[in-house]
């Protein structure tokens, strides 16, 4: 089942809203252009939809566009279940068969690398490609973000305890993506104080924060299985590594769970590349996905014989 949305965010041109029930939950997306192949983006933290709103109407020009809040995050529902990455990555996969347009280029970053990444091991035929964009995987490099002996981030295991956000952020949810943001950025102004206040007030919600504690805690344990998902499904679509700041954390990732990698790094940006050069981003996302699409046509087409 599929209805039109009203949300309290700010307004984008051509950028129409939906929910979709899938999953035991209900999925908060958007959705903009008519032609040309589906492109699927999935936020990280602390974002939702909004981290793509200046990239979508770029790619909307050549391509069908979604852009999806998981499960606990946005305007999507607050399920009683579990908020794992194994989940989301289940949740994608109905949605895509929801859609009805799959395969998808499907593009993940930050803490979305890990469902996206399982989505498109476990579910290989709903995917084109794949771009990870300032992302790593559990079991490759993700436990280092927590390990504060070694210059990892404190904030990882305090959103993994539950309950811990909630206990702290409650009322004061800006400050902390405040603070993610001025400390991931380097482009001024590349994060709005509109934005700041759209991202906050999809936290405020009523356990609003209990998609990212599931996601950040399943994160956490999952290296092992992570691994042996990867070992025993490698990806076999084309991938496209971004990095910015973090270059190149993205592309060392990848290279060890696909063979077909190809790596672009956006220079003078932080972490969050999709908000802090858009132009950039839809530009390396749309020439990837463009190439990607003409090899398939041509690897599809009949053979022709004088």
């Amino acid at each position: 089942m599929t209805s039109s949305f009203v949300t309290a965010s700010p307004a984008v041109v051509g950028v129409t809203h939906h929910t979709a029930e899938v999953n035991g939950t209900t999925l908060h997306y958007v959705s903009a252009g008519d032609t040309g192949s589906p492109i699927l983006l999935v936020h990280g933290w602390p974002e939702s939809w909004w981290a793509f709103r200046d990239v979508i109407p770029l790619l909307a020009a050549t391509h069908r566009v979604f852009a999806v809040d998981l499960r606990g995050f946005g305007d999507s529902g607050i399920a009683d279940g579990d908020h794992d990455l194994t989940t989301m990555a289940e949740d994608l996969h109905r949605l895509v068969a929801h859609l009805g347009v799959g395969p998808v280029h499907v593009t993940c970053q930050d803490i979305s690398g890990g469902p996206v990444f399982a989505f498109a091991a476990t579910h290989p035929g709903d995917v084109l490609s794949l771009t990870a964009v300032e992302t790593t995987l559990p079991g490759y490099g993700w436990e280092m973000l927590a390990d504060v002996k070694n210059g990892g981030s404190w904030h990882v295991g305090f959103l993994a305890a539950p309950g811990i956000a909630e206990l702290f952020l409650a009322g004061r949810e800006r400050v902390i993506i405040d603070w993610a943001v001025s400390a991931m950025t380097t482009v001024p102004g590349g994060v709005t104080e509109a934005d700041l206040d759209e991202f906050a007030r999809t936290y405020a919600r009523p356990d609003g924060w209990r998609g990212t504690a599931g996601l950040y805690r399943s994160s956490l344990a999952g290296g092992d299985r992570m691994r042996a998902l990867a070992e025993s499904r490698p990806l076999t679509v084309p991938v496209l590594a971004v990095d910015g700041v973090n270059a190149p954390f993205t592309e060392l990732t990848m290279r060890q769970v696909a063979g077909d990698v190809t790596a672009v790094t956006v220079p003078d940006v932080g972490h969050f590349v999709a908000q802090e050069a858009p132009a950039a981003f839809a530009t390396a996302v749309g020439a990837f996905t463009d190439r990607v699409d003409r090899r398939r046509a041509t690897a599809e087409s009949p053979h022709r014989h004088p």
